[in-house]
């Protein structure tokens, strides 16, 4: 098969192209998660010290969810030039402007120096997270999908997902050490200031890695066959239009994947702590030890989608966690360590049945000069309703009705729609990508037929 041979020419360079995103995506979500983290724990105290604990974590997950209106931006500039200009090179731009908007807020001064510019400040330098991280999911998983073959994309494209949990990890653990060694005043004063400079090294590790990776040899032969045709049209042009129902399935699979997991990594470190009494540092560790299991397990799931399909591992993933937010808050109540941490596990397995296939689930679903621009709106408009005001909507159901119950139901209703999204998509696992693109260059079947259809059933 033609797209087999053109996956074992490009397979010697995979293992380094892996490496190079998972790395890449680790740094950016160690960035991204630190700030969440943060927001939970410090920030109300530090940017918005003139209300009580509970509205001052409120305000500061706001600012927290802020970012998120810039992701869809990032995903339609990155996807527009990455569509146009390479994967590779706006991964680097990404990178950059992660590492430094992270690194310049270890250096803000807080309220108590300047007062309302402080929280300002701090909310300016989150959009630029979000524009950055916006751009950056897609083209990361694509650089992967885009080396490899159809017959093991769920596994290899799976480990940039890995990023995910391993930034979180990362994230986490050093929060936790530096809560451990220092008092709590000396903490708030400095302490929680070295994570966010601690980036600045991350990123120049992943600058050199990175640029040392090639460009997607798929985007490039997709870009030469355009040379000297007529005048292409914008890739969010052929994305609306040829793909609009595919756009809608990325985002309704979205919803449940997010929303679970701001609420079971980053509200549950409010819950312990506010409500179930738990200290920071416990906190931290059961989000520490659920994140590392979470790493193993995804590459799992996503060779588990090679076998069975995308569809059914991520409907796994989605009704269970419909049901076990019912079950989540009620651990966490025992005031348990180990309760705690099974809790947050458990949620972060079946979370894992959806994040690990989706990076090749979305990736199929595009031809290749709008697949970064597909697979970033599809993934980051939905972050927008679902990721972005999770953290903010449970703080604010804890707030109005005293209980958990309703935290619960929201992230079921977000596990419904998941479930009917992925049910009304296609299958897509054994896609040759190269297929989709020869369906037409503006990713239209050229004879008729369904656009992507599996190569492999």
């Amino acid at each position: 098969m033609k797209g087999s041979a053109r996956g074992s020419a490009v397979s010697s360079s995979l293992p380094r192209v892996v490496a190079a995103s998972l790395i890449g995506t680790t740094i950016e979500w160690y960035d991204y998660f630190l700030y969440g983290t943060a927001a939970a724990l410090v920030f109300g105290k530090l940017f918005f010290p003139n209300t009580d604990p509970l509205t001052g974590t409120l305000l500061s997950f706001l600012t927290y969810a802020i970012g998120f209106a810039a992701r869809p931006i990032g995903a339609l500039v990155f996807g527009h030039f990455g569509d146009r200009v390479g994967r590779k090179k706006l991964l680097v731009v990404s990178l950059l402007l992660m590492g430094g908007s992270t690194t310049a807020i270890g250096l803000l001064p807080t309220y108590d120096s300047v007062g309302v510019a402080a929280p300002v400040l701090l909310t300016a330098l989150r959009l630029v997270q979000g524009f950055a991280l916006g751009g950056e999911w897609g083209g990361a998983v694509l650089l992967v999908s885009e080396h490899g073959d159809q017959r093991r994309r769920g596994f290899w494209a799976s480990w940039p997902q890995g990023g995910a949990p391993a930034g979180n990890l990362l994230a986490a653990g050093v929060l936790s050490l530096m809560t451990a060694v220092q008092s709590e005043s000396a903490f708030l004063a400095w302490g929680w200031r070295v994570p966010f400079l601690l980036s600045a090294v991350l990123v120049g590790v992943g600058m050199w890695i990175r640029l040392a990776v090639d460009e997607s040899p798929l985007f490039r032969r997709a870009l030469a066959a355009q040379q000297g045709r007529t005048e292409e049209k914008p890739p969010l042009v052929g994305v609306l239009r040829h793909h609009w129902r595919e756009v809608l399935v990325a985002m309704g699979a979205r919803m449940a994947e997010n929303i679970s997991y701001y609420v079971m990594t980053t509200f549950v470190l409010t819950y312990a702590v506010t409500h179930a009494h738990f200290d920071k540092q416990s906190a931290l560790n059961a989000v520490l030890i659920a994140s590392a299991i979470q790493f193993a397990l995804i590459p799992l799931f996503g060779a588990l989608s090679d076998r069975v399909g995308r569809k059914p591992v991520y409907l796994v993933g989605a009704a269970g966690v419909g049901v076990w937010a019912f079950v989540f808050f009620g651990m966490v109540d025992t005031e348990s360590f180990g309760a705690l941490v099974l809790a947050v596990t458990v949620g972060l397995v079946f979370h894992s049945a959806m994040y690990a296939p989706q990076a090749a689930f979305f990736s199929e679903l595009f031809a290749t000069r709008m697949r970064y621009s597909g697979a970033s709106i599809g993934a980051q408009f939905a972050s927008v309703a679902a990721g972005a005001p999770a953290p903010l909507i449970a703080t604010a159901l804890l707030k109005d009705y005293g209980s958990a119950t309703p935290i619960s139901v929201y992230v079921a209703i977000a596990a419904a729609l998941t479930v009917l999204a992925v049910l009304c998509g296609r299958e897509t696992r054994g896609q040759d990508l190269a297929e989709v693109e020869e369906r037409g260059a503006e990713g239209r079947p050229v004879d008729g037929g369904a656009v992507g259809k599996p190569a492999v059933t």
